[in-house]
């Protein structure tokens, strides 16, 4: 297997997936480092660690106010995630996103070897491919999206967007995390483009140029996360988590503080179940950690803004003098507190209004006890529900848009019995040990290789 050459945005939830990838196959790792440096000369800067070597770049303080606060963020970002009431359109941050992209590009071309795979990580570089075929790069170049598509009648709505989606055909292979939103990808290539589009192989044929669009959900690193289970930091997590919900069902929710995570139509529903179910206040605890995210970034000021107001009501109704039913977490948690964190809570809460996949319904039902397993509640609209909401044998899936549907989950998952809850976990459980990182890995590189 020739050596992967990865090109990734902003590090995030795909940082895990490449840090495995880059182990198993070897090669680099290219990417903005996430510092601030207007000096136009800056280098490149080498590192390795645990065998993965490192090439990452600065960014001026307009590229990053332009490329990635502007263009990715509060373009790209909403709009995949159809939310078009925040989404801007800047001419400015548009220039800015095509000008990092040429740059991202003229430092990565000399790093590439001839045998070399390469592979584009997510939407901050969607037209990196079109720029390293410019600068006379041969090799087979897949782009791998993590979040979702829209549908076509969204996605025109974005300015210059058959510009963008012709960049992306120089790619020899284009993932997605599910079906859905690579069929949402083949019908705007066939209707407006016109590209000759084979939907059951997903070969897209325009302008003399020729490209595979396939689905590859991903999957978490099954051994790394199950070792942290076995850490006395994730033992001592859930005795902590346990020992301070004194017999209370905890209820957990882990996510990024962002607006499509569903955060505050989370806390209408429980607060719906409260209000519907007011002798159970004393039989749950909900624990919400949410660490901020882009804070640079208006929306996400309003949503933690939103999201402290909605908490802070709930819990000056609802509380006693000895419990409060929201625990609101503004910060993150290692992978091992995080095992135990979930092994004691007896309710995963994922309820995305809109998501790729989300690895945090896998991880919640990975950390389970076999014999006692905890409930996933999943929203119907996270990618994840595609594989673990198996006609109602797996998660327990619901709209995460409606209170009533969140708060009906909610009892359905204090009140499921103990051969209902085995069941569901063992359903879940086969896909998430083997359709793993590692997995997702070979299927792509194995299919990026096997490309022209």
């Amino acid at each position: 297997m020739p050596k992967a050459r990865g090109a990734a945005g902003a590090q995030g939830g795909l940082a895990g997936a490449l840090n495995s990838a880059l182990k198993d196959f070897g090669g680099i790792w290219f990417g903005w480092s996430g510092q601030e440096n207007n000096d136009p000369a800056n280098s490149i800067h080498l590192d390795r660690h645990e065998g993965v070597t490192t090439a990452t770049v600065d960014l001026s303080s307009r590229d990053i106010e332009e490329y990635y606060n502007g263009y990715a963020n509060s373009t790209l970002w909403p709009l995949f995630h159809y939310r078009l009431d925040l989404t801007q359109y800047e001419r400015e941050t548009a220039k800015g996103y095509e000008r990092v992209n040429e740059h991202f590009a003229e430092r990565v071309s000399p790093l590439i070897e001839p045998d070399d795979l390469v592979w584009v990580h997510d939407y901050h570089l969607l037209p990196l491919g079109e720029r390293l075929r410019a600068r006379g790069v041969t090799n087979r170049i897949g782009f791998f999206l993590h979040i979702p598509w829209p549908p076509t009648r969204l996605f025109v709505s974005l300015p210059y967007h058959e510009r963008l989606v012709r960049t992306m055909l120089d790619y020899d292979l284009i993932g997605f995390q599910t079906d859905e939103w690579r069929e949402s990808f083949l019908h705007y290539c066939r209707e407006e483009l016109g590209a000759q589009v084979d939907a059951a192989t997903g070969t897209i044929r325009f302008e003399g140029k020729t490209a595979i669009a396939r689905a590859y959900p991903i999957g978490i690193d099954w051994e790394h996360f199950q070792a942290q289970g076995e850490t006395e930091e994730s033992r001592l997590a859930e005795i902590r988590l346990l020992s301070s919900t004194r017999d209370r069902t905890a209820m957990i929710g882990v996510d990024r503080l962002d607006y499509s995570k569903g955060l505050p139509e989370r806390i209408d529903g429980i607060s719906r179940f409260f209000d519907q179910h007011p002798d159970r206040v004393r039989d749950l605890v909900f624990i919400q950690i949410a660490p901020p995210s882009r804070e640079d970034v208006k929306s996400y000021q309003d949503i933690r803004m939103l999201l402290e107001q909605k908490t802070g009501q709930i819990n000056g109704a609802q509380s006693e003098v000895d419990l409060v039913p929201i625990r609101y977490v503004n910060r993150g948690y290692s992978h091992a507190e995080l095992y135990g964190f979930f092994r004691a809570a007896k309710i995963g809460l994922v309820t995305p209004l809109r998501d790729g996949m989300n690895l945090v319904a896998k991880e919640y039902v990975a950390a389970q006890d076999p014999d006692d397993p905890g409930v996933l509640i999943l929203s119907r609209f996270a990618g994840a529900a595609q594989q673990l909401g198996v006609e109602d044998r797996g998660a327990v899936l619901v709209n995460s848009y409606s209170p009533d549907d969140i708060s009906h989950a909610i009892r359905v998952a204090l009140d499921m019995p103990l051969a209902e809850r085995k069941a569901r976990y063992e359903t879940m459980i086969t896909t998430i040990r083997d359709d793993n990182v590692q997995a997702w890995t070979s299927r792509f590189c194995e299919d990026l290789a096997a490309t022209r």
